[in-house]
């Protein structure tokens, strides 16, 4: 039988399953910039006060929207959110009806290959009080993707 991920679309996942797609990159828990003319999303190396850029994932995550009120909180309807994600993230993968990479720990059964894959944010992040709002623009990066 196929993996769940492989024939269920993100809204007839369960819970668990759900859960289960967020494979530890921390990206999403990076601050973002969007030009505003092209609609074009940048990313910076400046990770939320929330990440914990060892292990690459929030430290408060069941409460992270009343810490933190413009996070973004994943649900399967929530498809204008996914253009935020990195093209690597699972859920915009699945979303975009993409296979997951060769490097994701649903596929590769371990939770260091996004690390060693070099996907993740692990020790190449600034913490936001290291950095002003006005000086985001100066953070910005780019990742060569697969």
């Amino acid at each position: 039988m196929p993996a769940f991920w492989e024939y269920k679309t993100l809204d007839q996942m369960t819970t668990d399953e759900w859960e289960s797609l967020c494979d530890g990159c921390g990206r999403c828990c990076l601050h973002k910039l969007e030009d505003i003319d092209t609609g074009h999303h940048f990313y910076t190396d400046v990770a939320c006060k929330l990440l914990d850029s060892t292990n690459c994932r929030c430290s408060q995550y069941a409460t992270r929207k009343s810490i933190v009120s413009d996070c973004l909180v994943l649900r399967p309807d929530s498809n204008k959110e996914f253009a935020w994600l990195p093209t690597t993230c699972a859920y915009r993968r699945i979303y975009e009806e993409k296979s997951l990479d060769w490097w994701h720990p649903l596929v590769s059964g371990d939770p260091d290959t996004v690390h060693i894959a070099g996907i993740s944010v692990r020790d190449n992040v600034i913490h936001e009080s290291e950095v002003k709002e006005s000086d985001l623009e100066d953070h910005i990066i780019y990742w060569i993707d697969f």
